[in-house]
Parts: C-alpha cells; sequence; structure tokens
C-alpha cells in the first residue's frame, strides 16, 4: 500500500525523519509530499525543501519526496495512495488532525488516516521553534539533519 506523509516541511525536522523512516516498514511505498500551502510564508522554496528532504531519505528505498497544490485527498488519488500519514507530537494535535482525517474521508472514502506518535524524546520538535531558534543563532544541530542546519545557517547568515 501506499502512504502520503503529506507537510509543509519547512524545514524537515529529525521529528519528520523519525516517522518517515517509521513508515517506511509499514507501508510499501511513502511519498513524503511538500505541500505549497498559500496560506504561509515558507522560510524556503518548495524546490529546496524537496531537495533537502530527497537528500535526507536517499538511503531509504521505498521513499520517494514530490510536492503538490491544492487538495491532499486529490493527490493522494492521483499517486493511488490508501493512506495519509500524519504524526502526532501534543494533545493539541491530534483534535486538529482528527478534524481534518474526518473532513478528508468525506472528501476520499477510500482513503484512510494513520497517525503515528512521535518518539517521546523528539515531540518538542517542530519547524516554527527550530526557525525561531536558528533565527536568534542558537544550536539546531539536535533537531534538524546537518543538511539542514547549514541551509538555515546560510538563509539567516548566522
Amino acid at each position: 500500500m501506499i502512504a502520503i506523509y503529506p507537510g509543509s516541511f519547512d524545514p524537515i525536522t529529525l521529528g519528520h525523519l523519525d516517522l518517515i523512516k517509521r513508515s517506511s516498514i509499514l507501508f510499501e511505498k511513502v511519498i513524503v509530499a511538500v505541500l505549497k500551502n498559500p496560506n504561509k510564508k515558507p522560510l524556503f522554496s518548495i524546490e529546496k525543501r524537496v531537495q533537502q528532504i530527497t537528500e535526507c531519505v536517499n538511503n531509504i528505498p521505498n521513499v520517494e519526496v514530490d510536492s503538490f497544490t491544492g487538495l491532499t485527498v486529490e493527490y493522494a488519488k492521483k499517486k493511488q495512495a490508501g493512506v495519509l500519514l500524519r504524526g502526532l507530537r501534543v494533545m493539541s494535535d491530534f483534535e486538529q488532525e482528527l478534524q481534518m482525517a474526518h473532513i478528508n474521508k468525506t472528501l476520499a472514502n477510500s482513503l484512510e488516516t494513520v497517525f503515528l506518535a512521535t518518539n517521546t524524546e523528539l515531540s518538542f520538535i517542530s519547524s516554527s521553534v527550530v526557525k525561531e531558534i536558528a533565527k536568534f543563532g542558537g544550536e539546531i544541530e539536535h533537531l534538524v539533519p546537518p543538511n539542514i542546519a547549514e541551509d538555515l545557517r546560510i538563509y539567516l547568515k548566522k
């Protein structure tokens, strides 16, 4: 079965990568789908994020990286996926993700949402926290892969 892991991944974190690695064991194929969200102002371009993630997952043979615009369920149909993957860090994530899962089910009844709990050691990491720390020159090497830390330093000139 094909699983889609959608998100903005601006930037991808060690928490995201943990979920990707764990889901690659559960599913035949995992597509990390970088969403171009018109409501967000990303730090990195969509092309850069795809390149960054590809570099991070190039050693996992059944993981592919792509980008899309529009509804996630339409992208999943196009890719013939049966599952949407979502990570849960804290209880507030669950409420928001459950609502989205119900909405997606009304749009594509054959598509299931699978929630994976984040590893406890990584549950505090979010892309927004990483960007905030990097913006002020703080250490981020324990939060993101080395290529992402370097890109953040270059982009933010820290």
